[in-house]
């Protein structure tokens, strides 16, 4: 559940946050050091983030490539049934994928946008194969093989002053 205006990250957790994002392992006193915080106020506060919902998790970022998944996948899929229970069905399908990086359910032509990682092109066409084709609600889908990932991260835009 996203924080009440009462409970917006003021200006100082929001510099935490910036920082945080980055470096997980970031010691509250180094954090504190920048901003202007005493560690235990920076800990407080992180705390607080995360019971709040603002930090949704701390996890380890890993080179798809390094573990044997080279290949990514960009797939925009169109449902041809678009009720609730179809909708529903889709995500839950999606979220038990293990190669599906991420799932976005969007406006416009197509319903869905997934990243796929795959060890090899036929791996993800027998991903294809069982989580696509196979779904008769699946009118059509269409993949765009990326060549070169040149960025790719969670960290959220915190200073929105342009720079």
């Amino acid at each position: 559940m996203p924080p009440s205006d009462s409970e917006a990250p003021d200006a100082f957790d929001l510099r935490i946050l910036a920082l945080y994002q980055h470096d997980t392992r970031l010691a509250a006193e180094r954090i504190g050091e920048h901003i202007g915080l005493s560690a235990a106020a920076v800990q407080r506060r992180l705390k607080r983030l995360r019971e709040r919902g603002v930090i949704e998790a701390e996890v380890a970022r890993i080179a798809p490539r390094a573990v044997g998944l080279p290949i990514t996948c960009i797939v925009s899929v169109d449902l041809d049934r678009e009720t609730a229970a179809d909708l529903d069905r889709f995500k839950a399908r999606m979220l038990a994928c293990a190669e599906v990086q991420q799932c976005y359910y969007v406006t416009g032509e197509v319903d869905f946008v997934l990243v796929v990682l795959a060890a090899d092109m036929e791996t993800f066409e027998a991903f294809t194969r069982h989580h696509l084709l196979a779904d008769a609600n699946v009118r059509s889908f269409t993949t765009h093989v990326a060549l070169e990932r040149v960025k790719c991260g969670v960290s959220v835009p915190l200073d929105r002053t342009g720079s």
